[in-house]
């Protein structure tokens, strides 16, 4: 498949895509959401890739959301299955994917970040629900998304006022994992997913299916049904199972094989 709006690179068990719009601070429109449910279909499909990385070409934007000025010109509006850039309606991919935020996160932008299992932001990242402002409202998951990851009240004052938020504060309400020096989002994110990949995929895997389909429901529930999961099961039965025990044992690394 021939990439127009996005790239991807591939190190080792990591997947590196980058929106690639800079003309536009990598705002998206209907061609570059399709092209991206691809991207991350493939990722999701793909047994030696495990973690993923979201960033934004140039040193401006991670995204600015939508492409009003494609929109208002007539431009047709829409996505795949997937959602927003193929990530926001997302919901059966356990393995864990990473926004390297590496300056502007407007709208769809903030949504694509908030869809993230983790947040990586630079200095100069900047964070908003900004859609009130022009007549429209956060439907591609950050009106729910947000209330959950911070919280009523402090989600409230963010989209009922549309205000910008800076890197430092969106680390102290909580969606933003580390702040980091401008140009140095993608590096520090490529370190989170190189730990994450010295742990087993399977149970990486296992762990975020079970905290995603255990916030669905009560505590009791929960913890009652996880073994049920696809994930827990397939975590259960598989090589990495045996390895990891077995490396403890014997006092080596363990050598995961992700099934």
């Amino acid at each position: 498949m021939e990439l127009k709006f996005s790239k991807v690179e591939r190190k080792g068990p990591i997947t590196i895509v980058t929106l690639s719009r800079p003309e536009v601070y990598n705002a998206l429109h209907t061609d570059a959401h399709f092209e991206l449910q691809k991207v991350f279909d493939d990722f999701s499909g793909d047994p030696e890739q495990w973690i993923a990385i979201v960033t934004g070409a140039g040193d401006k934007a991670f995204c600015a959301g939508n492409d009003l000025k494609w929109q208002a010109a007539g431009g047709k509006r829409g996505w795949d299955k997937g959602g927003f850039a193929g990530l926001t309606s997302r919901f059966d991919c356990d393995k864990p994917i990473i926004a390297a935020v590496n300056g502007v996160a407007m709208g769809g932008g903030f949504e694509i970040a908030l869809a993230c299992d983790l947040i990586i932001a630079s200095e100069n990242a900047t964070f908003a629900l900004p859609e009130p402002r022009v007549g429209l409202a956060a439907l591609a998951g950050g009106l729910h998304r947000l209330p959950r990851q911070i919280g009523l009240k402090r989600a409230m004052g963010m989209i009922l006022t549309a205000r910008h938020v800076s890197a430092k504060e969106g680390h102290e309400l909580g969606f933003v994992n580390e702040v980091v020096p401008q140009g140095e989002a993608l590096n520090a994110a490529l370190r989170w997913a190189e730990t994450i990949a010295k742990n087993s995929p399977m149970s990486i895997r296992a762990s975020k299916q079970a905290i995603q389909k255990g916030l669905g429901v009560s505590l009791e529930q929960a913890i009652e049904e996880q073994r049920e999961y696809p994930a827990v099961k397939a975590m259960v039965a598989s090589q990495d199972y045996i390895e990891g025990p077995k490396a403890f044992s014997e006092k080596r690394p363990p050598k995961w094989v992700g099934r």
